[in-house]
């Protein structure tokens, strides 16, 4: 058994230890193994890296699309809603407006642009940044707490770490994170 790490990634027929095992050792002669908790955390932010930041990335350009490329008014709706034609029940009458508050909201005041200095492009290149920082702060803490979790399992039980298991660690975090990026991030941009 070598305690030398392998190169990055070392992916194996995952048919060595699932088909045929019996009366095999517990090391396939073509398998590859992680025996350092360094190892196996390099292995697993290697692999949140490759397939965790791509989705931060999409939908940071997404958001930086949307803020420096609004949708035009065209495409909003134009006539008010006026709830359901078929129930009378509840008819839609005009407020009665008295003559001076509808001369008052005739005139246009103009409000004083905010972050004058700021434009349309450095706000969305901000949130580009941010969603580009975050995916991998997010791979790095995950990949630091999943790697080294399940490596004091294995050590304990004495078991021997495949490579496969830091890229199945990186697939679950993968998941996890679209299950929650998904219902707040999509919704508020």
């Amino acid at each position: 058994m070598s305690n030398e790490a392998p190169p990055w990634p070392s992916l194996y027929n995952p048919g060595l230890e699932i088909l045929h095992i019996q009366h095999r050792n517990a090391t396939q002669h073509d398998g590859a193994y992680l025996h350092r908790a360094g190892d196996v955390f390099r292995f697993t932010l290697f692999w949140t890296l490759v397939l965790y930041t791509p989705l931060f990335i999409l939908c940071g350009t997404y958001a930086f699309w949307n803020l420096n490329f609004p949708p035009s008014p065209s495409y909003t709706c134009k006539e008010p809603y006026h709830g359901g034609a078929s129930s009378p029940s509840y008819p839609l009458n005009p407020l009665p407006v008295s003559g001076n508050k509808t001369r008052a909201s005739r005139r246009i005041t103009r409000l004083p642009k905010e972050n004058e200095r700021r434009s349309r492009f450095a706000f969305a290149l901000l949130v580009l940044l941010t969603f580009l920082s975050l995916g991998v702060a997010g791979a790095v803490v995950g990949s630091t707490i999943l790697g080294l979790t399940v490596f004091g399992l294995y050590k304990s039980a004495n078991f021997n770490m495949s490579t496969w298991i830091p890229f199945l660690l990186a697939v679950m975090q993968v998941l996890t994170g679209l299950l929650s990026l998904w219902p707040s991030i999509i919704d508020i941009i």
